[in-house]
């Protein structure tokens, strides 16, 4: 299953609690990091193909001490079974394999995310590796938001779909030794952007490979990782 643990509050300034939402008759629950003190903005976080777990639960809480309302999002749904590799691919591969359900999951997520308080600051929507794929996804589709983030995530662009419908500037945040999204990946979607005349950045972590900022993970990269986590404050500050 899904691990939905709460963790100890090691980030003093933040009030935790769970976000409940469905789409169709599925049931999903994330997971809300509040500041104590004045909302900067809210992030919408996107997990990896392994689900919501405690990494994603993790960069909420760094966020909310930092004065961003936080919300880790979840696009598989309470009772999706989470064991291994096997139901990692299943879980993903049928939201890659059906866009329809895929976006209207983004959608209801971030929907809810969004009326997850009344504070009206800028929204943005960030994720790691399948979690930064679905951040294009959203962008792709005209997600009404004020940025997209995307963390060593698949680059391909579906066949039938492309940025002229994106609203918000988009920043990618990948490695070059990246072994799923190589450097021609990341150049043309580049390219697809700048012919959309989407605003967009990307900072390329040299020797960094595919899930760097994933600590204990084999392609973990520590310099990598601090340096992704500076551009995307920057990058929140700039368009708050």
């Amino acid at each position: 299953m899904a691990i939905f643990i709460p963790i100890l509050m090691v980030f003093s300034t933040a009030h935790a609690s769970d976000l409940h939402y469905s789409v169709g008759a599925q049931d999903f629950k994330g997971h809300i990091a509040k500041p104590k003190g004045k909302t900067l903005g809210k992030v919408f976080i996107i997990h990896d193909w392994n689900g919501l777990n405690q990494y994603e639960i993790m960069r909420a809480e760094k966020l909310a001490a930092l004065g961003y309302e936080a919300v880790a999002l979840d696009l598989f749904g309470v009772d999706a079974t989470l064991e291994g590799f096997e139901d990692y691919k299943r879980e993903a591969g049928a939201l890659y394999a059906d866009r329809q359900k895929f976006q209207a999951r983004i959608l209801a997520a971030v929907t809810a995310a969004s009326e997850s308080s009344a504070d009206d600051v800028a929204e943005f929507l960030m994720g790691y590796c399948f979690g930064g794929a679905a951040v294009l996804e959203g962008a792709r589709m005209g997600l009404d938001i004020d940025g997209f983030v995307s963390f060593h995530g698949g680059l391909e662009t579906p066949e039938g779909q492309d940025y002229t419908r994106t609203k918000a500037p988009v920043l990618l945040l990948h490695g070059s030794a990246d072994p799923v999204s190589g450097m021609n990946s990341l150049a043309s979607v580049l390219q697809q952007m700048q012919a959309a005349e989407i605003s967009h950045d990307a900072e390329v972590y040299g020797g960094a490979r595919h899930s760097f900022t994933v600590p204990g993970s084999r392609d973990y990269h520590s310099a990598a990782d601090e340096k992704s986590w500076q551009a995307l404050l920057r990058f929140l500050k700039e368009h708050q």
